[in-house]
């Protein structure tokens, strides 16, 4: 059976890309910092801070050694909004090991199994944030880190048959971070819809499908890239 391994798969985008996965007849392992709420016995989930470096090492590798996972999408994420004259080197720390540090210890512990299966599908959830946005100074700088990883991966891993792409989403409701941003009776609703061309916010189903794609075993042609599913946000400026 496939086995993919989820973080943040307690909610939002995690949550629904568990989902999908599991529609497939995935088995899912779900990291994040609260349990997955999925009721199956396809389902196993660890609770763990995932900005806490050494128990996220420690928690990767016992996974590994009891179900490798060949499949590994990183969902989890923080945003920590504050203006630059605000922003603590404590704040980009803990994001750094978050968005950056967890992807490389999660992969480090399955590569193994990635390499002597001759296959893998690595998928990390960045953000439109990468291209700039105001009040984001360690969110967007920890998560183009992500990019970077994945173009780096890409050209370490493709002779093991292991692919490693990223999904930005843009402006995506139905999620714990969008609402501590914008919650949903607020009037910046409105003003912030007027600048998504696509006319609607993104919901976490629309990341899940994108993910599923790039996770997909026929997708063996694509690697090192990153696919924005922003509602067309990154073709210009938004603020929210």
């Amino acid at each position: 059976m496939n086995r993919v391994l989820v973080t943040g798969a307690s909610s939002g985008i995690g949550l629904a890309t568990a989902e999908a996965f599991l529609v497939q007849g995935y088995e899912v392992i779900s990291l994040a910092q609260n349990p997955c709420p999925l009721a199956s016995p396809r389902v196993k989930s660890l609770t763990v801070d995932l900005t806490d470096a050494a128990a996220t090492r420690s928690a990767a590798l016992e996974l590994a050694a009891e179900s490798p996972a060949t499949t590994v999408v990183h969902c989890a994420g923080a945003i920590r909004e504050k203006p630059l004259e605000d922003t603590d080197i404590a704040d980009f720390t803990a994001l750094a090991h978050l968005h950056v540090g967890a992807a490389i210890s999660l992969v480090q512990a399955n590569l193994p199994a990635m390499k002597q299966a001759h296959y893998g599908r690595i998928v990390l959830i960045a953000s439109r944030a990468v291209l700039g946005l105001a009040k984001r100074t360690a969110y967007s700088a920890t998560k183009a880190g992500m990019l970077g990883l994945v173009r780096t991966w890409a050209l370490e891993l493709a002779p093991h048959g292991v692919t490693a792409n990223a999904v930005a989403p843009g402006p995506i409701a139905q999620t714990q971070m969008f609402e501590s941003l914008i919650p949903p009776d607020s009037p910046k609703m409105a003003a912030a819809l007027r600048q998504i061309p696509a006319g609607r916010f993104g919901t976490p189903a629309d990341v899940a499908r994108a993910v599923m794609f790039l996770a997909d075993p026929k997708s063996s042609f694509i690697t090192g890239q990153t696919l924005f599913v922003c509602g067309g946000t990154s073709i210009g400026s938004i603020v929210y």
